[in-house]
Order: C-alpha cells, then sequence, then structure tokens
C-alpha cells in the first residue's frame, strides 16, 4: 500500500517535497498557512507574514537556482525578481499538479508521533481543528520566519522592528533610520530606504565579506564555480582577491574587515552597499552601546539619533508543531545526516533546514528524492547514522563563526556531491514534463 506522507509547508521546499512523493506514487497532504505556493517568495504588504521586500531579487544566479526537473526560463534575468520566483515556484506547482494536494489557510498545530510510529496531525482552518494520521512526516516550514531581536541596554522611544515587518520602503520616507546587521537584508533595507530615508546608518559590530553579484561579467557564483575545483583554503585566498580587486578593503568604507576568511560567516551579496556609503547616503556605525530615547550611543563613544530602527539580526529556527522536549533546533547544533534524517525517527525528515553558501531550492529537491526513495523502498540509509552526523558536526564544509545563523551552514556544491552520493547517476530529468 501506497504511503501516507504530510508535507508541512507549501514553500520551494515543500513543493518539491511533494513532487518527488508523488513521483513515487505516496499518499500525500500539504498543509500551508497561506493562500499560494511560494513561501516568502509571495510578496504581501500584511506585517506578519513572511515575505520579500518589495525591491527583492535572488542572491544567487538563475542556473544554481532552479530545479533539475524545472529548469527557470530562459528569458529571465541572470537574478530574478519575487515576481519572477512567484511565478516561477506556481508555473512548477501547476506543471506536476500538485495544487489538489494542497490545503492553504491552514495551520498546523500540533504533531505527535503515536505509539505505533505513525503521526497524528492537528490542524486548524476556518477555526476547525482536525486531527489526521500518516505514515511520515515532511517538515518544510523554512526558517526564515521567527524573527530573533537583539537585546541592548536603555529604551527606544522611536519604532524598533525587524527587517521581517519591513515590506516597502516609502515607509522610511523623510526618516532617520538606523540598520543593525550586514547581511544581505541589512545591506539591502540600508541601500533601499536611503533613497526615501532622510538620513540612514548602518551598525555592524563584526566585519562582513561583501561580494558582488557580477564577477568579470558573470553572475558572482558561476564564477567561484569556475574555481570550486581548487582546494578550500586556496579557493578562499583566490576568491578574497578577487573581491580585493573589486572593492577594495572595508575599511576603505569606514566599515570593519571581516574577522575570518571567506566562508568563516555568510557573505553578504550586494552591488550597492559600498557605492551608497561614497555617495554619502549611508554612514557606517560601531556596534551599539545602549539606547536613550531617540538617541543611540555607540561603542566608539559616538552617537545618533533616530526615528527608526530596524534589526536585520536573523531568525529563530523554530517549529511550534512539535513539543520543545521532543525537538528544539532553536539552540545549538542541529543534529540530522545530510541536514534531513533524525539519528533515531525514521519516518520524519526536515526538507530545506540548512542555510548553503548557494540556494537552498536544488538542495531540497535532492533531499525530497532521496527521502521518497526511502519511503518507496528503493533506499536504505546506512545502519551508523548516528557516527555520520557526528562526522558532519565535527568536520563542516567551513569552519564559521560561534552563532545561531551559522548552526546549519553547507557548501553549494560539496552539499550537493553528498546528497548526489545517494541518488542514481542518471536521476536528473533534463527535459521540463518528463517526470509525471
Amino acid at each position: 500500500m501506497a504511503k501516507r506522507v504530510c508535507v508541512i509547508g507549501a514553500g520551494p521546499s515543500g513543493i518539491t517535497a511533494a513532487k518527488n512523493l508523488l513521483d513515487q506514487d505516496m499518499e500525500v497532504v500539504v498543509y500551508d498557512l497561506g493562500t499560494e505556493v511560494g513561501g516568502n517568495w509571495v510578496f504581501t504588504e500584511k506585517v506578519g507574514h513572511s515575505s520579500v521586500f518589495e525591491t527583492t531579487h535572488i542572491i544567487s544566479s538563475r542556473t544554481l537556482s532552479e530545479y533539475a526537473d524545472f529548469p527557470m526560463p530562459l528569458d529571465y534575468p541572470d537574478y530574478p525578481s519575487h515576481k519572477n520566483l512567484a511565478a516561477y515556484f506556481q508555473s512548477y506547482a501547476k506543471q506536476f499538479n500538485l495544487y489538489p494536494y494542497i490545503k492553504f489557510n491552514t495551520l498546523v498545530k500540533h504533531c505527535e508521533r503515536l505509539d505505533n510510529g505513525e503521526w497524528e496531525v492537528t490542524t486548524i482552518s476556518n477555526n476547525i481543528e482536525q486531527k489526521e494520521t500518516f505514515d511520515a512526516l515532511a517538515v518544510c516550514n523554512g526558517h526564515h520566519w521567527l524573527p530573533r531581536m537583539p537585546d541592548y541596554p536603555g529604551q527606544f522611544a522611536g519604532e524598533f522592528i525587524h527587517s521581517h515587518e519591513v515590506k516597502k520602503f516609502s515607509h522610511f520616507s523623510g526618516k532617520r533610520v538606523l540598520v543593525i546587521g550586514g547581511g544581505n537584508s541589512a545591506c539591502d533595507v540600508a541601500v533601499e530606504s536611503s533613497r526615501v530615508a532622510d538620513s540612514v546608518d548602518i551598525s555592524w559590530r563584526r566585519g562582513y565579506w561583501i561580494a558582488p553579484k557580477f564577477i568579470m561579467g558573470k553572475p558572482s557564483d558561476v564564477f567561484s564555480t569556475k574555481i570550486n575545483w581548487l582546494p578550500k583554503k586556496i579557493w578562499q585566498m583566490a576568491s578574497a582577491l578577487s573581491l580585493y580587486f573589486r572593492n577594495g578593503k572595508n575599511s576603505d568604507y569606514g566599515l570593519p574587515e571581516p574577522d575570518g576568511p571567506l566562508g568563516s560567516h555568510h557573505p553578504t551579496i550586494n552591488e550597492d552597499l559600498f557605492f551608497t556609503i561614497r555617495h554619502g547616503k549611508i554612514k557606517p556605525r560601531q556596534d551599539i552601546e545602549r539606547l536613550d530615547g531617540n538617541e543611540v550611543y555607540f561603542k566608539d563613544g559616538s552617537k545618533g539619533c533616530y526615528d527608526v530602527i530596524v534589526a536585520c539580526t536573523g531568525y529563530i529556527i523554530s517549529h511550534p508543531f512539535f513539543e520543545k522536549q521532543f525537538i528544539d533546533y532553536s539552540e545549538g547544533d542541529v543534529p540530522l545526516w545530510l541536514r534531513m534524517m533524525h539519528p533515531e525517527i525514521k519516518n520524519l525528515y526536515f526538507i530545506g533546514l540548512f542555510q548553503p553558501l548557494g540556494c537552498i531550492w536544488p538542495g531540497s529537491e535532492l533531499q525530497s528524492k532521496i527521502m521518497a526513495r526511502e519511503l518507496a523502498g528503493e533506499w536504505k540509509r546506512p545502519d551508523h547514522i548516528n557516527s555520520l552526523i557526528n562526522q558532519e558536526l565535527r568536520h563542516p564544509d567551513f569552519k564559521q563563526i560561534n552563532t545561531p545563523r551559522h548552526t546549519i551552514t553547507v557548501d553549494f556544491h560539496r552539499f550537493r556531491k553528498r546528497l548526489l552520493k545517494q541518488l542514481p547517476s542518471n536521476y536528473i530529468r533534463h527535459a521540463v514534463g518528463a517526470s509525471k
């Protein structure tokens, strides 16, 4: 009999999980709180809903961000917009007839593993609570939806928000804005708000690697792939040298230098930050010492006066439908083999619970294929999965700084190779529609 599988989430990871499970003739039910596939790539002005900014473009290039089973349209730009991507995910769902299996506007309230190994899933839709049982559970709820807020001494009298709440940058028109952070969201918020705000400052507590979107006329991740065959340390040195030739040093722009080699933390992909700083539209600041009314005091003794603080300080990994004593990955290591398989529970899969130096969805597609093959009896996980997990934790792709943001990092190419080892060599379908 076909196994009945619950998929939590209809974002980019959830839809490829559903597609590959259906390929193996599984009985699939997908629950999603939203109204359309695509997760946070479905833009909305509604505060509290995880969605991209109005101006967002992807930070990995088109050819390294598409599903192998469903290439992006050739007329898409090198870095597609959120509108392009929402249309792409919806086309994927239509191509593989996923919509009949998705229940939108549905909250997954609780998941409990029963004594017989099945999953009892409690959902709420239209204020009606229901319980259903499944043979397996695919968790695809993402990890960019529960904001992590910083804590500073003192009180701020203005508006103190997380980038999660930023939708349209007209909100900052005429205001004095302080952006906290140096990641992709922080630099995007700083650059975009500088077009309308009265002033914009950006506060870094450490240095970041800032990479452009293009190097020698090629998307930077495509350029990086050309030298990916080099030993890791040589690759790091060559990549860092190319960034130096392109940008100079961070200190040339009034910013702290990176406190580790390339790969020690997530690089920020931004073409405009340095340009905007040099044009006087963004003022670099050091880490925050304390807050006092509308004034912010920095650790170098300087201060500034602001109307809005935007904390671009990342997200907490959260699975609120599990009891915390059962599974809680909000802090510390995430002990999953191939970033997806629990060491003890064989019918539980986490799809897309990793942060690649690259794009998530191609890896989620490969994880989904492995999951579907195991449930279909076409693949068997190793017996020594605990030792494999420990090995992955002890030997990450990059030795990164010890912060919550870096607990699930993988290198796009190395991780892809590890996943491919578990799949037949001819698994990729190059033609759209070759999969049922």
